[in-house]
């Protein structure tokens, strides 16, 4: 019986206080979750702890009322790890220097090789005001421009994950570029570790 009720259900009953559905639930689909996240970070603790996080988050999200998704819970959730995943890269992973085209590179001020303590200071204040000015485009470019910077991913695998073609997302890419030259000319903003 418990086998043939929809996720909705579930999701129905576990807000109504039954604990069960909501195990039924995350035993439904743990399996699918675990390997997307291991799919993206290939180390298994890493995916476990990622796994562990996405549905504390789904618990936290229940019952506080803000789940809307109704009838779909597995792309919910889906969307919920891989937004936990680009957090993780985001915080463990340096930013790759980035040969960009013609278009203003803003990434190409962090270059030096071998800083002193106030370069490296001056540095980290770039790349945390880079990360900011990344904030203030919109999410589906952010969300490219994240996955290219700093996974290093290529636009096929960017166009997998976010379930865009190719030209989606390099033209996601190519905007996210002209807006941020946009926001630092506007702002007269000065980015530079010299």
């Amino acid at each position: 019986m418990e086998r043939l009720l929809q996720d909705s259900a579930l999701v129905e009953k576990y807000l109504s206080g039954d604990e069960n559905a909501l195990e039924l639930l995350i035993n439904r689909h743990s399996q699918r979750v675990y390997s997307f996240i291991f799919s993206k970070v290939f180390d298994k603790d890493i995916a476990e702890d990622i796994f562990q996080d996405t549905f504390i988050k789904v618990i936290k999200t229940l019952k506080k009322g803000a789940y809307n998704e109704e009838g779909k819970f597995l792309p919910w959730v889906m969307r919920i790890a891989h937004n936990l995943i680009i957090d993780h890269f985001r915080k463990n992973t340096r930013m790759p220097k980035f040969e960009g085209s013609d278009d203003f590179n803003i990434f190409s001020v962090i270059s030096d090789n071998s800083p002193n303590v106030e370069k490296q200071i001056i540095r980290d204040q770039v790349e945390s005001d880079v990360r900011k000015l990344i904030k203030e485009l919109p999410k589906d470019q952010q969300e490219v421009l994240m996955m290219r910077m700093y996974k290093d991913m290529s636009f096929k695998e960017i166009s997998e994950i976010t379930g865009v073609s190719i030209n989606t997302a390099l033209g996601r890419m190519r905007y996210a570029i002209i807006n941020l030259r946009k926001i630092v000319e506007k702002n007269n903003i000065v980015l530079t570790n010299q």
